[in-house]
């Protein structure tokens, strides 16, 4: 009796297990009560409530007290994750503009299903909240806003919030550290020619964000691109051997849930990667706009934090957590801060002071931490259930990085496939994706592309996932695989 009891829990686990990986319940969904499989199935509460329990252990469903059972995010990759890039590391000129301008238009189309872009859904922001900030400014307030110039460095009101807010994830921050500028890159721009002058070599981890390489081609610079782990990030000790055979001027890391792997380098290889700069003369520009957006339970680590030199530049913006229309940005420059002032005063004077006076008063209000605690659940659910379709509608050789954080899936397919012609065929159809060949200045990823989790999860992009799934595999059939 006992073994035929097991049996069903065991059988009805397996079962609700099964229509969570084929996505009939979505991470985040509340599970059928035990009254309710009871009634419909016929078995006891006490076996029902046996399966939930097994699934728990799992890790497929969480209990919440007086509320029932709920489909918990993946913790593991229903995939394997992609390989790391082979070959050579030499500095090379880029060329991605044009490319870049052309996927780039999709983002401002309104009928498109925007798969590529790394933009959070519109009704994830709080965006209601801010407006309502900014209707209860003064007349005094906002004609004092419109009628001046902000401050050199940025409004001392926003730098202050900044401060407090980045109070345990970077080294001491006081206001007069910080300059804000209108988004992340902007400041990354910035910290760019503080750093560096045309002709010189930058160092990047690949494959890398597509507006990195676009900055270094206007800037007239040249990259040198040093493969990525897909879950781990940068290597110390080829970072090391790298940088002893190179003449490298900078370097412009984003190490905390990496655009567009996904990965998060720790806390000691960021140290060693930080020493060896160091002894190298070397100054990091460390891009942490996704270090909000952690999955976990502790933000992680920055090289800013690290910092004893002043040799860090750290670049962040509230473009993916609150509102990517405030551009409110900021930098910590370290000791390049007067230079990177006066290349704001040289390029646009002032940021929008109205604007960043309402970021402001969203953090004074503490509301910007009970936002984020939202936004990262929302954004995790939609990362497995994005996860889960791949796995689902890709061909059986897919690979897929699974993210601990911020919001893209990296998607690698057969080398035999273009995915540039992924691309044009998703475009036919009003699908959006970003292929890989505009996140390296190589050959390297054409057969890669990135998927933007910040979509909110709906039939809209259940629907778009399955399309797309069947293009590629059109695209498998045509090159015979």
């Amino acid at each position: 009796m006992t073994t035929q009891t097991n049996f069903r829990y065991v059988a009805l686990a397996d079962e609700i297990q099964d229509s969570i990986m084929a996505g009939r319940y979505r991470p985040g969904d509340k599970l059928p009560s035990l009254r309710q499989l009871h009634n419909r199935l016929g078995l006891s509460v006490t076996t029902v409530h046996q399966a939930y329990i097994e699934l728990e252990k799992r890790g497929r469903v969480e209990a919440r007290e007086k509320s029932g059972f709920y489909v918990s995010p993946l913790r593991t990759n229903p995939l394997p994750l992609p390989r790391k890039a082979e070959g050579s590391s030499l500095p090379s000129k880029v060329n991605i503009n044009e490319l870049a301008e052309t996927i780039q238009a999709d983002i401002k189309a309104p009928d498109i299903l925007q798969l590529g872009a790394a933009v959070p859904a519109r009704d994830l922001m709080p965006v209601k909240q801010l407006a309502r900030i900014m209707k209860s400014m003064s007349m005094e307030e906002l004609e004092a806003d419109m009628g001046t110039y902000d401050h050199p460095a940025g409004s001392p009101e926003l730098r202050r919030a900044l401060a407090r807010h980045m109070l345990g994830h970077s080294s001491k921050v006081f206001p007069r550290d910080i300059v804000t500028t209108n988004g992340c890159l902007e400041a990354v721009s910035l910290c760019l020619r503080a750093v560096a002058a045309p002709g010189d070599t930058i160092l990047v981890e690949s494959p890398v964000f597509h507006c990195f390489l676009q900055l270094i081609e206007d800037l007239n610079l040249y990259v040198l691109e040093m493969p990525g782990c897909p879950d781990r990030g940068m290597d110390p000790k080829t970072f090391e051997t790298i940088v002893r055979h190179n003449n490298i001027k900078a370097c412009l890391l984003n190490t905390n849930f990496h655009n567009p792997l996904g990965s998060v380098m720790s806390r000691q290889a960021k140290k060693s990667v930080l020493d060896i700069a160091d002894a190298n003369g070397l100054p990091i520009i460390e891009d942490d706009i996704y270090g909000d957006l952690y999955f976990g339970t502790r933000r992680p680590s920055t090289f800013k934090s690290l910092d004893s030199k002043g040799s860090v530049l750290y670049c962040a913006s509230f473009s993916k957590t609150l509102a990517p229309g405030l551009r409110a940005g900021w930098t910590l420059p370290g000791r390049f801060r007067e230079k990177v002032i006066r290349l704001k005063l040289n390029t646009h004077l002032a940021c929008p002071g109205i604007a960043h006076r309402v970021a402001a008063r969203f953090l004074e209000t503490g509301a910007y931490d009970r936002h984020l605690r939202r936004l990262r659940n929302q954004i995790k659910n939609q990362a497995s259930s994005i996860a889960i379709a791949i796995a689902n509608h890709f061909p059986l050789d897919t690979r897929v990085t699974f993210p601990r954080g911020g919001m893209m899936i990296w998607v690698e397919l057969n080398r035999a496939v273009d995915t540039m012609e992924v691309y044009q065929k998703a475009r036919q159809h009003k699908i959006s994706i970003l292929p890989g060949r505009i996140c390296s200045s190589s050959d390297r990823y054409n057969h890669c592309l990135r998927l933007n989790c910040g979509i909110k999860w709906d039939t809209d992009l259940e629907k778009g996932l399955a399309l797309l799934g069947r293009l590629i595999h059109a695209e498998y059939k045509k090159k015979g695989l």
